[in-house]
């Protein structure tokens, strides 16, 4: 499994990028890299962005690991979907080693499974990310060898979820809700009437805590 370097989209030209901060956008399920891309205007100038590309087909768009049983629920606790995660975590730190080896630190945002991707990552490889935003994300279940270290930096992670969110089911909310305030330095929202999507409000609050961290 590999990130497909010729789909990212970059916020920056080649030249343009040295030595300066990364920011990963990192899409849902059966999107593509354009998606979180729309988001660019709103952030800050500082860092250069990468929105990447999932490495699955899903049809319509494009996956970072199959999480959905066949009635289209969302199936995180099965061991092979864990171990098919693991494989994207690979394929972005991968990408990460062939592009961003000079960037001073390197920020993430997801969207849905992008946001359980950002976790992943982070749990994963807890010195190399310094903050994630997680839309309409969660945390998926099991210990990873990187969750004590991560706990003990408390990277800051932002959280947005609505309470009309009809496809991340409560169990993951819960587990979510449980596990990120001992894993994270966090920035809790939940907003009113919003189902699996980013709101106005919730994009003015993104961009502040984004700019908050440079």
């Amino acid at each position: 499994m590999r990130i497909d370097d010729e789909a990212v989209l970059w916020s920056a030209s080649g030249d343009d990028r040295a030595g300066r901060p990364l920011l990963v956008l990192l899409h849902g399920y059966n999107s593509n890299e354009g998606d979180l891309f729309g988001l660019a205007p709103y952030l800050p100038l500082d860092p250069v962005i990468a929105s990447l590309r999932a490495p699955l087909d899903a049809g319509y768009g494009y996956a970072w690991f199959e999480i959905f049983d066949a009635a289209g629920r969302l199936d995180d606790d099965d061991p092979a979907k864990l171990a098919a995660a693991e494989e994207a975590v690979d394929a972005v730190i991968g990408w990460l080693d062939r592009n961003a080896g000079d960037a001073p630190s390197i920020g993430l945002i997801g969207f849905s499974q992008g946001g359980a991707m950002s976790l992943e990552l982070l749990r994963r490889a807890p010195e190399r990310f310094a903050f994630a935003a997680i839309l309409a994300g969660f945390a998926m279940p099991g210990v990873r060898d990187g969750d004590a270290r991560l706990a003990e930096l408390a990277r800051p992670v932002f959280w947005g979820r609505g309470t009309e969110d009809a496809v991340i089911p409560a169990s993951a909310v819960a587990r979510t809700a449980a596990w990120l305030p001992g894993h994270s330095e966090l920035d809790s929202r939940i907003y009113e009437g919003l189902a699996h999507s980013v709101s106005e409000r919730e994009l003015a609050d993104l961009t502040a805590f984004v700019g908050a961290r440079y």
